[in-house]
């Protein structure tokens, strides 16, 4: 008898839950009866995790803006033209290096010029002996063979000459009776500033040595390190503010490797407004919004409720609870952060939390 009563009770039960999990429904319990049930309420906080805090960062050169000029041959800087700060141009001299390297360069190449010429006259005269048929097919494709191979060494050899440092133009005015020059004027690769000078004159330096360090500046990164329980909460585009120097920038990428040291995590911003108050390698500190986008609340963890993989929260009305849910983006230690939709203002019960469970079932009805 017992057991048909305890069947019956969870049947009816069972159906009360199904008409009472209509997150539209309002619990009805009155003051007196949250008192004696030991339910407590507390005001909802909107999560201030990222709005409202400042993490560290680091002022960074993008990829493809910055270039290490090194030395392409070994030898002696006997001039230097520019120096760490200055503004230079794509294809402005900013150093010359003396090289008996080059000398060597230099030499292969016009050997392999006059070479090359006498190929061509060969190649051309047996040319017309083979048509004529005075000399046998093997012969003529010898020669051309020949030609090829010489060809093919003086492209290497001018290869090397722009490997070290020379132009097409300075390449193109050599000749056997101009003579060889062991100078090399070293230019900027690109458009920046010089951010290092890593040499000085009268050095001797070794090939691929490298000499200056040149940057555009005029668009920054902000390299954020933020704590690994953040990583929820961010998106791409997210604005970012260095507020202390009235620059601005939005998050471009979320690195997803954490720092075993301090558990951080990495977050990459653009700063294109404010950039000319940044340097690199300059430590700032950084605000990310979280905009409209954004329903992010912190709630204690005793205020949650769960059904199978859902949770619930349970808003105080003026004739009880209103149960609503929300999706739980993470709990650390007593809190918890869910994206809801709260309008502001609310009040959630923290505590009888079962009790009130228990009478939006119906387990307490009659």
């Amino acid at each position: 008898m017992n057991i048909i009563l305890i069947i019956s009770a969870t049947f009816f039960s069972l159906i009360n839950y199904a008409n009472a999990a209509n997150p539209a429904e309002n619990i009805v319990m009155s003051a007196s009866q949250q008192q004696s049930l030991g339910v407590t309420v507390t005001p909802v906080s909107k999560n201030t995790m990222l709005s409202s805090r400042r993490f560290p960062g680091e002022i960074v050169v993008p990829v493809g803006q910055e270039r290490v000029v090194s030395a392409p041959q070994a030898g002696l800087l006997d001039q230097l033209f520019v120096a760490a700060g200055q503004e230079v141009k794509k294809g402005q001299p900013i150093a010359h290096l003396t090289s008996a390297d080059l000398l060597a360069l230099q030499r292969d190449y016009l050997q392999a010029m006059t070479q090359k010429k006498l190929a061509a006259k060969s190649l051309a005269r047996d040319a017309e002996l083979f048509k004529d048929g005075i000399i046998p097919q093997r012969r003529f494709l010898e020669t051309e063979s020949t030609h090829d191979q010489i060809t093919a060494s003086l492209a290497q050899s001018k290869q090397a000459l722009r490997l070290a440092g020379m132009s097409d133009n300075a390449i193109s005015q050599m000749s056997p009776s101009s003579g060889m020059n062991s100078g090399i004027t070293i230019t900027a690769p690109i458009d920046g500033q010089v951010l290092t000078q890593m040499v000085t004159i009268g050095q001797r330096v070794d090939v691929a040595m490298p000499l200056y360090r040149i940057a555009k500046l005029n668009t920054l990164w902000l390299e954020i390190y933020a704590p690994l329980e953040s990583m929820p909460l961010v998106k791409l585009g997210m604005p970012v503010q260095v507020p202390k120097l009235h620059a601005s920038g939005k998050l471009i990428a979320i690195i997803r490797s954490v720092n075993k040291a301090d558990q951080t995590v990495r977050l990459r911003a653009e700063i294109t407004q404010g950039d000319e108050k940044l340097s690199p390698g300059q430590m700032v500190e950084a605000e990310i919004s979280l905009g409209a986008q954004a329903q992010h609340f912190s709630v204690p963890k005793t205020a949650l409720a769960r059904q199978g993989a859902e949770s619930l929260v349970f808003v105080q009305t003026k004739t009880g609870f209103h149960p609503l849910k929300v999706k739980v983006i993470f709990e650390q230690g007593d809190e918890a952060v869910v994206d809801a939709d709260f309008k502001g203002g609310e009040r959630i019960a923290v505590s009888g939390i079962s009790a009130i469970k228990g009478t939006w079932l119906g387990l307490g009805s009659e």
